[in-house]
This record gives structure tokens, C-alpha cells and sequence, in this order.
């Protein structure tokens, strides 16, 4: 791949200011900090979290705010049209959030989608990881089977994606199949299918691809949690004659359940912004569309800055229950602990 340094010099020099500014400031920053002469603990602090404060509002608070705002005007951002956006969300067809049977009797629109997204993929990476967890804890070659399936977590979902549609891919009955799955269809006998194209299944092969991402990362988690269990409890419940069944049960599941919470959690808050997965393989297309793939078409594509803002702030909203409940969880185990 060929490099032109002089096109790109402007653009490396911008670089080169900004690194110099940055260990300017972080200099200046440590040399006031180190002279300063009462309360130093308390003025290091404010001076080390200060960096971060501002970095925190300049790429997160004030975009926020600035998204908010963008929600309540119009397409060009000239005009406040109040709720508008959110009301047109909701119930003009053309938006694509709500079923239309009477156009497409296969597309769930855009929030069902969505909605099964945020059921499957943490119930079943959950379940998946959780079997994995226990099969595999303290066998014969633990290690290697855990980085087996903890090795999707390694890939981006944009290579994800591509891996998954190679998998997925179709030519025409009679062709050549280069896709694993059409590859073994005709192999058992059946006709070559468009696993991508038709609806409403093309959601479920798309959810596939997360779900095959997060197991590894519940496998771990969860597997730490069941190493954490006392031996003392295991050994109780052997010597009372319970099978491997109850065992799980009674002694597994209640004793790992924070951990589960904190898994399904953690997969459902980075479900709910699934964008790159779909954009990969469908564009979004045939019914697939989930809300972080139609904020950026508004945003982006439609030019449509009010609409794409408002999904935004749906998406906002949705997530928003869930990291308040993870936080209250977190919190009520502080407490518990430290007692």
C-alpha cells in the first residue's frame, strides 16, 4: 500500500501538535501540582482528575446536551417543532419503528426488532456461556477449550460481521455453494436458501452472529464465579448425596447469581447498541433494522439531523433503566460486603 507523506504531511503535523500540546499540558499540569504548598494531596487529586473531567465533557456531556436539543427541531436544524420527531417515531408508517403488515407481512419494525435483539442475545449468550462454564471447569484441558470460545471476543463486529456472511452466502441451485451453511444444505440434499433475504429468519442468523461474540465473554465471567464458590458448600452438598443436576441448581445458580445479573446486564446495555453487525451484512435491509442502524440513516444518509437526534435520545432512554439498575446492584453488593 502506497503512503504520499507529502499529501498527508498537514494532517501528520496536526498530529505531531496535538501530542506536543498534550505532554505540554500534562507537564505544566505536574509542575504546578508538585509546588503548590498546603493541602497538596487534595489539589493533586483535582489537578490529575481534571484532564479527564474535561475530556468527559467535551466528547460526552456536551454532545449529549447537543443531541437533546437537535430531538426537538427540524430536519435543518432551523426551526423547533417541540415533540414532532418523537411523535412521527411513533406513528407515521413511513418511519419504519412500528409493524406494517399491510406492506410487508414478514417485517417486525424497527423497536420489535430491536426488542429481540435485547431478549435473545443475553438470554442465549448467558445460557451458552454458562453450560460451557460448567462443563469445561476443572477438565482435562480447561484452558484451551475456554480460548476457543472466548476467541470471537478478539474480532471486531465489523470482521465478525464479514466472517458470518461468508457463512451465510448464496449462489444460485446448481452453482458452486461458497457459503458453510448453503455448502452443507446441499450436501444433506436440500435447495440452496437467501439466509440474509428472507424475513423474518434474517433477524435470527444476525443475532447468531452476537450471540457467538458474547458467549465467550459470559464463559469467563460466569466460570470466575464458580471457581469462587467455597469448597466447603461443594463438599457439604456432596456428602448430603446430591446429583450433579441439583447440585447446579441449588448450590451453582444461587451462588453465582450475582455475576449472571451483571453478565445479562452488561450484554444487553451493549445489545441494545448493535449497529455494526447489521450495517455489515444488510445495510439494514429486508426487515433488519434495528434503532442505532436508523439513527445513523437519518443522521447521515437522509440528512434528516431532527429525526436521527430523536432516535438518539430513544436509544438513550432504553438504555438508561438498564445501567441505573446495574448501578444499583453494584452498590446494594458495596453494602452487603461491607458489613
Amino acid at each position: 500500500m502506497d503512503f504520499d507523506f507529502t499529501a498527508e504531511s498537514p494532517k501528520l503535523m496536526m498530529l505531531l501538535y496535538g501530542v506536543v500540546a498534550f505532554a505540554a499540558v500534562v507537564g505544566l499540569l505536574l509542575l504546578v501540582l508538585d509546588v503548590l504548598p498546603s493541602r497538596k494531596d487534595r489539589w493533586v487529586a483535582l489537578g490529575l482528575l481534571f484532564p479527564a473531567g474535561a475530556l468527559l465533557t467535551v466528547g460526552l456531556i456536551v454532545p449529549a446536551v447537543r443531541t437533546l436539543i437537535l430531538s426537538f427541531m427540524n430536519a435543518d436544524s432551523t426551526k423547533f417543532v417541540g415533540f414532532d420527531n418523537f411523535v412521527w417515531m411513533f406513528t407515521d408508517k413511513t418511519s419504519g419503528m412500528l409493524p406494517d403488515f399491510s406492506s410487508d407481512p414478514v417485517s417486525y419494525g424497527v423497536l420489535l426488532s430491536t426488542v429481540m435483539w435485547v431478549l435473545l442475545v443475553p438470554s442465549v449468550s448467558t445460557a451458552i456461556g454458562l453450560v460451557y462454564a460448567v462443563l469445561v471447569d476443572r477438565a482435562r484441558l480447561e484452558s484451551f477449550a475456554k480460548s476457543l470460545i472466548f476467541m470471537p471476543m478478539a474480532i471486531s463486529f465489523v470482521g465478525a460481521g464479514i466472517i458470518w456472511k461468508f457463512i451465510y452466502a448464496y449462489r444460485q441451485e446448481g452453482e458452486d455453494q461458497i457459503g458453510l451453511l448453503n455448502q452443507v444444505v446441499v450436501a444433506l440434499g436440500g435447495t440452496p436458501q437467501q439466509w440474509l433475504l428472507d424475513g423474518p429468519w434474517n433477524t435470527l442468523f444476525l443475532i447468531a452472529v452476537l450471540v457467538w461474540i458474547q458467549a465467550g465473554f459470559a464463559m469467563v465471567i460466569l466460570s470466575a464465579a464458580i471457581k469462587a464458590i467455597p469448597a466447603d458448600i461443594v463438599e457439604a452438598a456432596r456428602i448430603d448425596g446430591v446429583t450433579p443436576w441439583q447440585m447446579f441448581w441449588r448450590v451453582t445458580i444461587p451462588s453465582i447469581r450475582p455475576a449472571l445479573v451483571v453478565v445479562m446486564v452488561t450484554i444487553s446495555i451493549g445489545t441494545l447498541k448493535v449497529f455494526d453487525i447489521v450495517r455489515t451484512m444488510t445495510g439494514g435491509q429486508f426487515g433488519t433494522s434495528v434503532v442505532a442502524n436508523e439513527m445513523y440513516n437519518y443522521s447521515f444518509r437522509f440528512d434528516e439531523k431532527g429525526k436521527g437526534a430523536a432516535l438518539a435520545v430513544l436509544l438513550f432512554v432504553l438504555v438508561a433503566p438498564i445501567v441505573i439498575y446495574q448501578i444499583r446492584v453494584m452498590r446494594r453488593r458495596r453494602l452487603e460486603g461491607s458489613r
